[in-house]
């Protein structure tokens, strides 16, 4: 199969990571161990040598490491680089280029896809320096295998313990076969950014939508194996790499495609910022500015969503699993829940866009998932983070389309 290179690194995780390399193992992939001096003061090389049947590089100053300058053919042999578990230090080092030991220097020397699970104290975890270098490394296309709640070894309650095995085997086994993805092949239809609804040639009604989050529910869709249509409305950033591209402005532009696209999809997710109201009668040519209060008269949109939610079920004619997208500034829980059941959405994402770390205009996010039987909470993080989680309770419902349980 796949030559992984596992780097270990020193917390008391790094048992887990013996349970990983067997993991690895078990799906048919050989395993070189890159230990660091303190991962070696929690598990011993010589267990990880007997289980991979391969030398442990735990120095790059070994004598006889140089002759083929070992990082860097390791680099060049590895389809993918995984830590497990990552410390908060390692971290700082790959964020920031710092090449002082064997695994670093191995992250800088690779071009394979890098997966880390990190591990560490809850407010490390929460520290703006640990959670700017996350953005960092995920903004290069590293990508992350979330640290779960519970017991920590300091003696905390809460999130920071190391990804069980079995997850990170998944996650790992997900980057070097995107096509045992549920979504592979399937057709996936995302909308991203806001609508701009015109009030003449010069002024329109917007949004602060940045069209982020979209673009990175795409990019991880497509990731995954999925063939991706993408309807960005205007934004300043560069859409990521899809099948198809459709640019819109208006709400009811973007009305037209969805509904023109999505009987051929299996999978919609509305993430744009869609206006519900637009002027009534444009004007034609820039509107002079008079002393005289200006009034505006508006009309609804469609509810592009709600019109999807009525469509026949997917048993009767194939409509697609459908995802939204609540930005609310208030009870956004319980508004959410109530629009997923109106609008006879399969998932909901809640978001408060009245955060600034979360929602409109920045990197990250905070959602709540909110499905049929269950919903699951997201931390701030980056918004590639929240696509992947978005993805994996998508992946959940393809193919059943509805019940199973949202994990806690």
């Amino acid at each position: 199969m796949a030559l992984i290179a596992l780097g270990v690194t020193g917390g008391i995780g790094a048992y887990k990571a013996i349970e990983v390399c067997r993991g690895l193992q078990k799906q048919g992939h050989d395993v070189v161990v890159v230990m660091t001096r303190s991962a070696a003061r929690f598990v011993g090389p010589v267990t990880f040598e007997a289980i991979s049947r391969r030398p442990v590089i735990t120095s790059q100053w070994k004598r006889g490491m140089n002759a083929d300058i070992e990082h860097v053919a390791v680099a060049d042999a590895i389809a993918l680089l995984l830590v497990a578990p990552c410390t908060a230090n390692m971290i700082g080092k790959f964020a920031n280029g710092i090449a002082d030991d064997f695994l670093s220097s191995l992250y800088l020397a690779t071009r394979a896809p890098v997966l880390v699970a990190p591990a560490m104290n809850s407010n490390m975890l929460a520290h703006e320096a640990v959670q700017r270098n996350l953005q960092t490394l995920t903004a290069r296309g590293v990508r992350f295998v979330e640290p779960g709640e519970g017991y920590l070894a300091c003696g905390w309650i809460g999130k920071g313990r190391l990804a069980e095995p079995v997850d990170i085997v998944a996650a790992a086994q997900r980057m070097l076969s995107p096509s045992q993805s549920s979504l592979a092949g399937r057709h996936v239809l995302v909308t991203a950014g806001p609508t701009y609804e015109d009030i003449d040639p010069v002024r329109y009604i917007g949004n602060r939508s940045s069209g982020r989050m979209g673009f990175a529910l795409a990019a991880e869709a497509r990731r995954r194996g999925a063939r991706v249509t993408l309807v960005a409305g205007p934004t300043r950033l560069e859409a990521p790499a899809v099948d198809e591209l459709v640019r819109v402005r208006s709400a009811a532009e973007m009305h037209a495609a969805v509904m023109g696209l999505a009987a051929r999809a299996d999978v919609v997710v509305m993430a744009a910022a869609v206006a519900d109201y637009t002027p009534v009668e444009p004007a034609a040519g820039k509107m002079a500015k008079t002393e005289a209060a200006l009034a505006l008269r508006l009309d609804r949109t469609p509810d592009i969503l709600a019109e999807l939610g009525r469509l026949p079920s997917r048993a009767a004619a194939g409509r697609p699993i459908l995802v939204g997208f609540a930005a609310e500034t208030a009870d956004v829980v319980a508004k959410a829940r109530e629009k997923r059941a109106r609008k006879g959405v399969d998932l909901m994402v809640a978001n408060d866009v009245s955060r600034a770390d979360a929602g409109f205009d920045v990197t990250t996010n905070a959602v709540t998932i909110i499905g049929a039987t269950g919903e699951r909470e997201l931390p701030v993080q980056a918004k590639e983070q929240v696509a992947a989680a978005i993805l994996d309770q998508i992946e959940q419902l393809v193919g059943t389309h509805a019940g199973t349980p949202l994990p806690a």
